[in-house]
């Protein structure tokens, strides 16, 4: 069995950028979506229902999330089981497996950023708002646009605090007013660049 999904691996690897042109559920760069999840419970990607895909169709379907370097850890280990199982338990896993697997490690996810020192007011408050609530829909939505967001929050917080600073020059305080009302990219980049160039 190992040598055969080897193989199969490197074939769903070596076919991915066409596989990608009729998946789009598995074609995202960053980790699935809810909606790429949701997809991948409902069919493989080109309208078949799971509940109709033939063993080999369940297996390239399943192949496809392992060949995604963003599938975590809880993904692999639940997928190499239903690869391992039967042509039900590879069913079950692309029908509600994969969507809790994936939950699983949006939660790791969620607390490396809790850990991290770095991470202000908002971007605590609302990552522990989404352990709250606890559904792989909130969970994966924080992580695809909550924390984008509350890093932006935080981020214009920060500008704020420069901006009434005394001992922020003037060339400074004139950049942080030109950006605090910008993008979440912009407040991020002057803060992680701008600020020092502007003062460099």
């Amino acid at each position: 069995m190992r040598l055969t999904r080897g193989a199969l691996l490197v074939a769903a690897t070596a076919l991915t950028p066409a596989l990608l042109l009729t998946a789009p559920a598995f074609a995202a760069d960053t980790a699935p979506s809810s909606t790429s999840v949701a997809t991948a419970s409902e069919t493989d990607g080109s309208g078949t229902p799971v509940d109709e895909m033939s063993e080999e169709e369940l297996r390239i379907a399943i192949l496809r999330i392992l060949a995604d370097e963003d599938s975590g850890r809880g993904v692999v280990r639940e997928a190499n089981e239903a690869l391992d199982g039967t042509v039900e338990d590879m069913r079950a896993f692309l029908k509600t497996g994969y969507r809790l697997a994936q939950a699983e490690d949006d939660r790791v996810a969620i607390a490396r950023i809790l850990a991290d020192p770095d991470s202000g007011r908002g971007v605590i408050r609302e990552a522990n708002e989404a352990l709250d609530t606890n559904t792989p829909e909130a969970l994966r939505a924080f992580l695809e646009t909550g924390y984008r967001l509350a890093q932006a929050e935080d981020d214009r917080v920060a500008i704020a605090r420069i901006l009434a600073d005394p001992d922020s020059s003037d060339a400074l305080r004139a950049a942080a007013a030109e950006v605090i009302d910008g993008t979440p990219e912009e407040l991020r980049h002057f803060l992680e660049v701008g600020r020092y160039e502007v003062d460099g």
